[in-house]
């Protein structure tokens, strides 16, 4: 039985570890050649040796996506191992360390941020648009992965401004590209269990009761969404931001129980 992709070639942006590695092994567990593009080229060596272990078919390549050169190399590398390019993930990200006083925030920070978060995908997807648009059978397909900081208050300014400007890119571009049969969608997480966390289990213990659905969000749960966002199940979506959030945009649990509170006898 053929997978989804097989014969896709896809890059995932910031694949080495997380979601982006998630991500990598279901495109490349599903038949598709996977470039795993990360500025630690040594994780995107791991991982892409580990999915080639287990019978997959990935490369790595060392893509800084705040450097246009470095994406360009990134997207010919692709183009030159599978022969195609049918999907591009933009998964990179930076994101600053939170100050409770938005007056203390640094210009520097939302800089960065804002060149890796938002202006990288722009790189990555001006870089791999003409290839998307030349894969057969209009199935060219770019997914950004956003977040629901993007939507509603989950701290960090800046990081949170750069996923809503992501929003917006993914809305304008689905338009801009629908000629060429490119598609552009995105990807909203809550709270997923990645590196990112480390250290700091006793916050993913605290978030997870104010989710409705009980739990933390995994990576895989957001590499099931990519994946059917850039598969033929979704052929006629496109500029849609889909929330893999666990509920917590539908619920305000510390506004119900401050209620709950001043009504109790």
């Amino acid at each position: 039985m053929r997978g989804r992709f097989e014969d896709f070639g896809v890059i995932v942006t910031g694949g080495a570890r997380g979601i982006g590695e998630a991500t990598a092994r279901r495109f490349a567990a599903e038949g598709a050649g996977v470039l795993i593009a990360d500025v630690d080229q040594e994780g995107a060596e791991l991982t892409a040796a580990s999915i080639r272990a287990a019978g997959g078919k990935a490369e790595a390549c060392g893509c800084d996506v705040a450097d246009r050169t470095s994406v360009d190399a990134a997207v010919a590398r692709a183009v030159e191992a599978f022969g195609t390019l049918d999907v591009l993930v933009n998964n990179a990200y930076r994101c600053g360390e939170h100050k409770p006083d938005f007056a203390d925030e640094d210009d520097d920070e939302w800089r960065l941020d804002l060149d890796v978060t938002l202006i990288g995908a722009v790189r990555c997807t001006r870089a791999a648009l003409p290839h998307l648009a030349a894969a057969p059978g209009r199935r060219g397909a770019v997914v950004n992965i956003g977040s629901v900081n993007g939507i509603s208050y989950f701290g960090n300014h800046s990081y949170s401004a750069a996923k809503a400007g992501l929003m917006s890119l993914t809305r304008t571009l689905a338009v801009h590209a629908a000629p060429s049969g490119v598609r552009v969608n995105l990807v909203a997480p809550g709270t997923i269990r990645t590196p990112a966390w480390e250290g700091k289990e006793a916050v993913l213990a605290a978030a997870a009761p104010l989710y409705p659905l009980g739990r933390i969000g995994e990576p895989a749960d957001i590499a099931g969404a990519v994946t059917f966002l850039a598969s033929s199940d979704a052929a006629w979506i496109t500029g849609v931001t889909l929330p893999v959030d666990g509920g917590i945009l539908l619920s305000n649990p510390g506004f119900a129980d401050a209620v709950e509170a001043a009504v109790e006898p």
